[in-house]
């Protein structure tokens, strides 16, 4: 197995070369975010109300738009977490073109406890806002933080991976579509050098991606004096309880773990199970694992796409030989495939893991499933909390009360009880990552939009004026 080129344009289903990348260069970089902030002002002046008008309107143009749906199976191999992406946008257009003016609505003014002023709060967009998102889910997380800074009324500049880029002319199509949105944000094609001038051209960056990306991003952007918002890797445990639905828990964890080939951050990537319920929940999982089909021959035919980019799949084989010179054993699955040029592997249930392999401690972002029993729930609490990583969680047991107390003692962003991966479609909660998987505020909840807007005190001095204080 070996890298695909650098600079190239891949079809993972084929392995086959496409293009050349088609890379901004850096003065056109400029230009754009000099254009996009002369654009800000007047899209700072509207209403939250009109903005929100725009941002749906723009949701209208991508519900009949099928050109960007078909580039984003092409970019990366698989049928079902594409139209999941399509449909996800249009619900964060709506979700933030509701929420946004009542958010950012001011508030009354209120007195200081200096006598005779009174305070007026205001909120501030940042002028332009970066984005640097991911290949694994390329429009959804190319735009999960450009529509809040859209609403709290920035100019966004975002470039998405190098490894999918083909989503990007489609998409502006339809930006192009809704003209005051055009004014104010630009998505562009490039490489990591791109992403790195990116940073020197805006005012906040929002980074999804690796961990030893993310910290060059936070480097680069404390160089430049200016927030990162970053989103990064997971390493996340499933804990299964004795007495828990073992049926429900097996089925939950399956798709957590497989969801778009694994190659998702908040991918189930341990498990550790009571040992009563062990055995029993491992026949179950790899009974339901045997069934999951590749999407094969086209993307529309089976549940698991490939695997997108050929240097994870990489890391996806290597985690599984480690595991096997250590002793795992693999109840189903247990390779990367090259099927008619393209990367794929099935899903994979391992046995006989432990905390000394690299499947158990560094991500793997692959369909595998590793479960290793636990003595009792403070067991498998120490073991999910010996990571890393901080993401989310899932953890199941035989009530609510019981799970819930086990969640709140995991060290983890986001916990989901009675099921796994909650957190890709419940947005109201606010969460902060543990860790290395982020820094900077929630992603998730009301609170997601303060990250765009600084906050502004306006103090007013309504008494008399007081004596100068040389006097």
């Amino acid at each position: 197995m070996t890298h695909a080129a650098a600079g190239v344009v891949r079809d993972p289903r084929t392995g086959k070369v496409e293009r050349e990348l088609r890379p901004v260069g850096a003065e056109e970089l400029r230009r754009t975010a000099g254009r996009l902030r002369e654009a800000q002002p007047g899209w700072a002046a509207r209403s939250a109300e009109a903005r929100g008008a725009a941002l749906l309107a723009w949701r209208d143009v991508l519900a009949e738009d099928r050109a960007l749906l078909d580039a984003l199976v092409a970019d990366t191999g698989r049928y079902t977490e594409s139209v999941m992406e399509v449909r996800g946008v249009a619900g964060m257009l709506e979700r933030w073109a509701a929420q946004a003016p009542a958010l950012l609505a001011p508030g009354e003014p209120r007195a200081a406890a200096l006598p005779g002023v009174e305070i007026h709060q205001a909120l501030v967009p940042y002028q332009l806002t970066g984005v640097l998102s991911p290949w694994n889910f390329p429009l959804l997380l190319g735009l999960i933080d450009a529509i809040p800074a859209l609403a709290a009324g920035s100019a966004v500049l975002a470039k998405p991976s190098e490894v999918t880029p083909r989503f990007i002319e489609p998409l502006m199509a339809t930006v192009r579509r809704v003209p005051e949105l055009a004014e104010v944000l630009a998505v562009v094609e490039g490489g990591g050098e791109c992403g790195a001038e990116l940073v020197g051209l805006v005012d906040a960056v929002a980074f999804t991606g690796s961990v030893p990306t993310g910290r060059a991003v936070g480097a680069a952007a404390a160089a430049a004096f200016i927030p990162a918002f970053l989103e990064l890797g997971g390493k996340d445990p499933a804990i299964v309880l004795a007495g828990a639905d073992l049926d429900r828990a097996a089925s939950a964890i399956l798709w957590g773990a497989t969801a778009n080939a694994g190659q998702s951050c908040l991918s189930i990537e341990r498990v550790y199970v009571e040992e009563p319920a062990f055995e029993e929940f491992v026949e179950l999982v790899t009974a339901k694992a045997r069934r999951v089909r590749l999407a094969r021959p086209g993307p529309a035919d089976g549940q698991l796409g490939p695997l997108i980019d050929p240097a994870q799949a990489v890391v996806v084989e290597r985690h599984l030989q480690d595991a096997y010179a250590k002793g795992a054993v693999a109840r189903c699955g247990g390779a990367v495939e090259t099927l008619d040029g393209g990367l794929w592997c099935r899903p994979t249930v391992l046995t006989g893991v432990h905390h000394g392999m690299l499947v158990m401690t560094e991500e793997t972002f692959g369909p595998i499933v590793p479960v290793m029993p636990v003595r009792d729930a403070g067991h498998a609490v120490e073991l999910a909390n010996d990571s890393a990583f901080g993401l989310s969680a899932a953890v199941f047991g035989p009530d609510p009360e019981l799970a819930l107390e086990v969640a709140g003692r995991l060290r983890a962003g986001a916990v989901s009880v009675g099921d796994a991966g909650l957190t890709a479609f419940v947005h109201e909660g606010t969460k902060n990552s543990f860790n290395l998987s982020g820094l900077g505020g929630s992603r998730m909840g009301p609170a997601s939009l303060f990250r765009f807007v600084r906050h502004q005190a306006r103090l007013v001095n309504r008494s008399a004026a007081p004596d100068p204080w040389w006097h």
